[in-house]
């Protein structure tokens, strides 16, 4: 489990986990800090996915349905243990959103909670627009799916950095997630906190995609500021 999870601080008495879905081209150095920032009633896990950390030799995941299976085969049994809950970021709040919909349409299981923050609904328009681009091989076609998700629009003058490689394989993966009618079936009973804010895009965060949910949260946060 060291391999994909960052647990910066153990907690083996907590009654609830916070599983922490990274950004697009990031790895778990900021989201795993907040595991010393909770009481010891809350331990946070960060996924590392291949490609990046201690796992930069890996290949990427070539898709979406990759992913999801890596974190659930893994954190499966970890996940019947206790309560868990769910904190996805822009391209992370579908990669949670994936692995909370097959944990529970193949084995029961739902968070307690689902807390998302800056992406669009994934049967919006803004996020059809996401699908009908091609995945990005150049810079500029980069720019343009970081641009639909209101991200940075700045990159590295070396096309061949770390973050630059690591954007597009996470948009590649992006690609291939699909959010279909079926997926309506089973709603959760979990709540969902949404975070957008202040200086962010406004994301199409509302839809069909809030239906999956018994009753849910829509919460606009005035600043939400990075863990140094």
């Amino acid at each position: 489990m060291e391999k994909l999870v960052a647990c910066v601080q153990k907690k083996p008495d907590a009654i609830c986990r916070l599983i922490c879905f990274p950004w697009a081209g990031s790895g778990t150095s900021q989201l795993a800090k907040w595991g010393r920032l909770f009481n010891d009633s809350i331990e946070v896990f960060c996924i590392r996915l291949p490609g990046r950390e201690t796992r930069l030799e890996e290949p990427f995941p070539k898709d979406m349905t990759s992913a999801v299976n890596e974190i659930i085969s893994v954190l499966l049994e970890e996940l019947k243990e206790k309560p868990f809950a769910f904190f996805g970021h822009s391209f992370a709040t579908y990669l949670s959103f994936a692995v909370a919909l097959q944990l529970k349409e193949k084995y029961g299981l739902e968070p307690v909670h689902l807390f998302m923050s800056g992406a669009h609904a994934p049967n919006s328009a803004s996020f059809l627009a996401i699908k009908s681009l091609v995945p990005p091989d150049e810079i500029d076609d980069l720019l343009i799916l970081m641009k639909i998700l209101g991200g940075n629009s700045e990159f590295p003058s070396d096309e061949d950095s770390w973050t630059d490689t690591v954007l597009r394989e996470d948009a590649r993966i992006l690609h291939t997630f699909s959010f279909e009618k079926t997926d309506m079936n089973s709603p959760f009973s979990c709540d969902i906190t949404y975070f957008c804010g202040s200086d962010d895009k406004i994301f199409d965060a509302k839809g069909t995609f809030l239906k999956r949910f018994s009753s849910y949260t829509y919460t606009f946060s005035c600043c939400i500021t990075p863990v140094q």
